[in-house]
This record gives C-alpha cells, sequence and structure tokens, in this order.
C-alpha cells in the first residue's frame, strides 16, 4: 500500500511539474524588443501571454517596452531618459507621442529605440505602422527630415548566428518621379546584418519600392527582378539580376531604370562606377547598356516628383 502511494505522489509531482512548465509558456509567443546597454544592438526575447483581447495586449507590450527585462545588459526603449506622454490608434497607425526628453537621445540610440519599438508592436495584427511624434510635433531625423510612419521591414533582420542583432545605415536611394522621366532622391534608414553586403541591401531596397513616406515617387525597378549575385571590387560594383530586370515598370523609362540602382549605389563611399549585368552577360538588345560600365548621371535627378 505505501509502495503505491508513493507511486501515485510520484505520477502526481511529475504531472504538476509538468502543468508548471507548461504553463510558463503558455498562450501566445511575442517577441519584444530591448536595446543593448551598450546601445549598439537590438535584441528580441520571447513574451508568452495567453490575452486574446487586442486592446489589452497592446497594453502588455507597452509595459514590457518600459520595463527592465531580466538579462541586465538589456534596456526597455521605453525607459531610456524620455517619457511617453500618450498613443493614438486609428486606421493601422498606432502614434506614440514622447516629450522633449526624447530629442536627447544620440543618433544610433534614437534609431536602436525606434527599431525596438515598431518591430514590438508591429506584431499586433491591427498596426501595421508606428509613427512618432515630439511634444505633438511630427519626428524629424538629424537631418531635419520627417522621420513618418514606419512599419517592421524597416529593420532587416540580420542571418545566421546574428538574427537578433541589428546595425543602423542610412541609405540615399533614387526612384522615378511620377512620369517616369527623372529620379528623385530621398534617404531611407534601415537595420541591417554586417554579413550582408550594403550595395546588395540598396537594390533589394530599390526592387521594394517607394516607402510611400513620399508622395508621387513610383518604383524605379521591376518588383519581381531577382539579385543573383553582388560583388564590388576597386571601386566597381558588379550587380547581376535576372531577366525580370529588363522589363521596367510603366511609365519608367530604361534609363530611369538603370540609373536608378547606379546613382543609388555610388552614393556609397566604396563604390564610383557600376556595371549591370543580366544572367552574367551585359545585355545586346539595349542601347544603354553598350557603356558597360555607368558612372553618376546628375542629368536625371530632379527635385520634384511631378
Amino acid at each position: 500500500m505505501r509502495k503505491l502511494v508513493g507511486l501515485l505522489i510520484g505520477i502526481f509531482c511529475i504531472l504538476t511539474m509538468t502543468a508548471c512548465g507548461d504553463e510558463e509558456e503558455a498562450g501566445t509567443e511575442y517577441q519584444v524588443y530591448y536595446v543593448s546597454k551598450s546601445e549598439t544592438k537590438v535584441e528580441m526575447h520571447p513574451y508568452w501571454t495567453e490575452t486574446e483581447n487586442h486592446q489589452v495586449l497592446l497594453r502588455e507590450l507597452m509595459q514590457r517596452l518600459a520595463s527592465n527585462p531580466d538579462k541586465l545588459e538589456y534596456q526597455a526603449p521605453l525607459s531610456m531618459g524620455f517619457q511617453l506622454l500618450g498613443t493614438k490608434l486609428e486606421e493601422g497607425k498606432i502614434t506614440l507621442d514622447v516629450d522633449a526628453g526624447y530629442k536627447n537621445l544620440s543618433v544610433t540610440t534614437e534609431v536602436l529605440v525606434r527599431a525596438a519599438i515598431v518591430r514590438t508592436l508591429t506584431q499586433l495584427p491591427e498596426i501595421n505602422y508606428v509613427e512618432f511624434t515630439v511634444e505633438g510635433e511630427p519626428l524629424v531625423d538629424s537631418l531635419n527630415n520627417v522621420v513618418g510612419r514606419m512599419s517592421a521591414d524597416q529593420f532587416i533582420d540580420n542571418d545566421g548566428n546574428e538574427i537578433n542583432t541589428y546595425e543602423p545605415v542610412r541609405v540615399k536611394l533614387y526612384f522615378a518621379n511620377e512620369d517616369g522621366t527623372k529620379l528623385v532622391g530621398v534617404y531611407r534608414e534601415k537595420y541591417y546584418s554586417t554579413n550582408t553586403p550594403i550595395e546588395r541591401l540598396v537594390v533589394e531596397e530599390l526592387i521594394a519600392g517607394p516607402s510611400g513616406q513620399v508622395e508621387g515617387l513610383r518604383a524605379s525597378v521591376n518588383p519581381d527582378t531577382r539579385i543573383i549575385n553582388v560583388m564590388t571590387r576597386d571601386g566597381i560594383c558588379y550587380i547581376n539580376l535576372d531577366e525580370t530586370f529588363l522589363t521596367v515598370p510603366e511609365p519608367v523609362t530604361m534609363d530611369v531604370t538603370v540609373y536608378s540602382i547606379v546613382n543609388s549605389l555610388v552614393e556609397l563611399s566604396n563604390i564610383n562606377k557600376v556595371q549591370i549585368l543580366i544572367n552574367g552577360e551585359v545585355p545586346s538588345n539595349f542601347t544603354i547598356f553598350q557603356t558597360s560600365v555607368f558612372e553618376r548621371n546628375l542629368d536625371l535627378i530632379t527635385s520634384s516628383v511631378k
């Protein structure tokens, strides 16, 4: 009898421990992003919740973003020397209004804070964009440009072992104007893996097209274009694309498509010229490719989207 009681107690303990283990990870998993105390990267930490009400879940995630994690080398993005004054959720966008203390963040830290908050909140199905205001005024970046609304894809996940680490980069991209005959330069901030060449990031962003933050811009590159490889040597960037690149989006001209890539890449300090290959070869059926190596073309650049 004692053996039977002992066996039952043992089974009960095992079941209890299993239940406790399941309870720790019950519900749905979300990722909450925190900033390293070295202020050089962002890392995601899992958060489990049984909450299904989206308003309650939003409050939970906001509380997590304001509370430092157990990992001492990371800090909550909403606890870094500024106050959150209010939030407003409407039509897929949440606006966070912060006090003037936000302006005291360094340029790198400020972008990391935005990355952590945007990546966390856009996991909710009703939030596609996050926008910041400072005491009611639109947030501007270090060049005094309005940041506007941000989506999760503005902050790229790294590859391999560094998937939870971000590094900030600011690139200048050239997209087509409204009638497709000129190029307009716009800045875009991203977080990307240093395992990925920044040249590839630039081309990927051009293929992705305008973000919508500047009205009137058109995609300059066919969105179905596939990058085969990218390599830079001796100041020349070699871009190998598939044949889809040659089908340009209307009404954009081939010149605008080609130089959207060229002008964007030569904005990088290590690139002076660009060669574009299609499936490893220079296309022979387009006159523009008779110049196999391209340099910056200032004649196609305009400041007007019209």
